[in-house]
């Protein structure tokens, strides 16, 4: 099942996770150190929804965004 919206086409993006290490200069120590970069992804909120489309009702994959937008009629 793929997550991506079928009104805007929202999918999944990819970024990183970043692991810092030391204390803050302002709190007094000598800064902080990256000691790891890991990827990851950033997932969209998909639900899957009945929606009324041409007088009838069909289920639809819809990200929260667009359920809030008003782009969808719920059946």
């Amino acid at each position: 099942m793929a997550r991506v919206c079928e009104i805007c086409g929202k999918g999944a993006s990819s970024g990183n996770t970043i692991v810092r290490s030391g204390m803050a200069k302002k709190k007094g120590g000598i800064g902080l150190h990256i000691t790891g970069v890991t990827k990851r992804r950033f997932l969209p909120n998909i639900h899957r929804i009945r929606v009324s489309e041409n007088g009838g009702v069909v289920r639809r994959k819809v990200c929260a965004a667009c359920i809030r937008a008003g782009k969808v009629v719920k059946a």
